[in-house]
């Protein structure tokens, strides 16, 4: 079985002036190409169909994902898997979740703390993510992919960054009406979700949310760290001098 990190999603930052957030659009780009070459895709013939692709698909996911009860066996490949994990997907909902979560949210936060930050802060905040996971659930052999850790990352970095920046959002139980929410409501309504879910969570197959707390935490303690200003040198709060508006104009469609 496979255990997924899964994203949700909204509209994307309307474009500002600076650098291009071209370490965002480049991810974005790999995990789709990445996904659209293996055998998830089922686009490619020479992975066959029926039985013989769902035996490459597993194949595939064993080899590049994370299996925490083999990860520790000290050997070099399982240790690399978290990394490779970060650019797989299970299914097309999962990629495109987790890529429109990235394209909302990465633009603002690789702008801030630049392209070679910004990839360097992904994956190693999406590869701790996942030596979490597997460390709390040490004897599992389900595998584990996706991107959502490095995700969750980006996401908690940027409540800290832009809390009062404004993001349109659908939510089902309204009749899928679009709504503009600070992202500070946002995306805490969202780490509780997560929260909670992972104290349910039995292991069983699904989406990996402790891999989700996991990352936006580091995320945002990242961003405290490396951002903060002294109270003795903060006499106010300044507009996010990476993006060309104030901290209240929004994330808009």
């Amino acid at each position: 079985m496979i255990r997924s990190m899964h994203g949700t999603g909204t509209r994307s930052p309307t474009r500002s002036a600076g650098r291009h957030p071209v370490m965002t659009y480049t991810l974005i780009g790999v995990c789709f190409l990445i996904f659209l070459l293996g055998p998830a895709s089922g686009f490619v013939p020479a992975y066959g169909t029926g039985e013989a692709l769902f035996h490459e698909q597993t194949g595939h996911f064993h080899r590049w994902g994370v299996v925490p009860r083999t990860l520790w066996s000290g050997r070099p490949r399982p240790l690399a898997t978290p990394f490779t994990a970060l650019f797989l997907h299970g299914n097309w909902l999962h990629l495109l979740g987790n890529l429109l979560f990235l394209f909302v949210f990465g633009e603002m936060a690789e702008r801030r703390m630049g392209a070679a930050r910004f990839l360097l802060f992904y994956v190693i905040v999406g590869y701790a993510a996942m030596l979490c996971y597997a460390a709390a659930y040490p004897d599992s052999s389900e595998t584990l992919v996706g991107a959502s850790g490095a995700i969750s990352g980006v996401l908690g970095a940027f409540l800290y960054l832009f809390p009062r920046a404004r993001v349109t959002s659908v939510l089902p139980f309204l009749w899928f009406l679009p709504l503009r929410f600070p992202a500070w409501a946002v995306l805490v309504f969202w780490l509780t979700l997560q929260w909670l879910a992972a104290r349910r969570d039995t292991e069983g197959p699904g989406v990996a949310y402790l891999a989700h707390v996991v990352g936006f935490t580091l995320g945002f303690l990242y961003a405290w760290l490396r951002f903060r200003t002294p109270r003795s040198s903060r006499v106010s709060e300044p507009a996010p001098a990476a993006t060309g508006r104030t901290p209240d104009e929004g994330i808009t469609p």
